[in-house]
């Protein structure tokens, strides 16, 4: 069956991140975005794709060049849409969506309590652009702290419970969101299949 092109998301399991935010006055600014990804294995940077107007999260960003990436599990699917409505600019939606914040520990942008895990992120760069005649913005960011659940964790080998963790996902339907997670399908293939010489260039890295 062929779809329309823009309808990629109805066939792209995408992740769902809850984005905190501070306002120059202060006020504590969390949204859901989906489209957001790391650039490459070797970096600290991940780019974040965003609405270029209407989005107090955008502004947020450029104005106090720093926000925090949340990853929630399934249990905070109930947050999606308190923290998605288009509410104004002084309204917080930590209070809003009865969410509980946690204090960052780089920045003054406090994450959400009850994810998995949090990405604390200074702004890298910005760069605006126009799609048929539609503004939006690719925010890339470095990451300056990263932290996961303890109990999710394995410190040995860098792998992570994601059984436990049930990472909140999302495809989309014509009509709306539809949640979902992932399974681990206890298969394992180590990065350095991928070269002659069976060793991953970038092991130094993990020690």
């Amino acid at each position: 069956m062929q779809l329309k092109n823009f309808k990629r998301e109805s066939i792209i399991p995408l992740p769902v991140t809850f984005i905190s935010t501070v306002s120059e006055d202060g006020v504590g600014n969390v949204a859901p975005y989906s489209c957001l990804m790391p650039i490459l294995r070797p970096f600290d940077l991940i780019c974040v794709a965003t609405a270029g107007v209407m989005r107090d999260t955008f502004d947020n960003m450029k104005s106090q060049g720093e926000f925090v990436v949340n990853l929630p599990g399934v249990d905070m699917m109930d947050k999606v849409i308190p923290t998605a409505k288009f509410v104004p600019p002084e309204v917080s939606e930590f209070e809003l969506a009865e969410l509980v914040e946690k204090p960052s520990k780089t920045l003054k942008t406090p994450g959400v309590d009850g994810c998995y895990a949090w990405m604390e992120c200074k702004l890298h760069k910005i760069v605006d652009e126009e799609y048929d005649k539609f503004p939006y913005a690719l925010v890339l960011a470095k990451v300056v702290h990263l932290e996961i659940r303890d109990d999710i964790y394995d410190a040995e080998n860098g792998s992570w419970d994601v059984e436990k963790a049930k990472p909140l996902m999302m495809t989309e339907s014509n009509e709306g969101m539809h949640f979902c997670t992932v399974k681990d399908m206890d298969f394992f293939e180590p990065y350095g299949a991928m070269f002659p010489n069976g060793k991953d260039p970038l092991a130094g890295m993990y020690k």
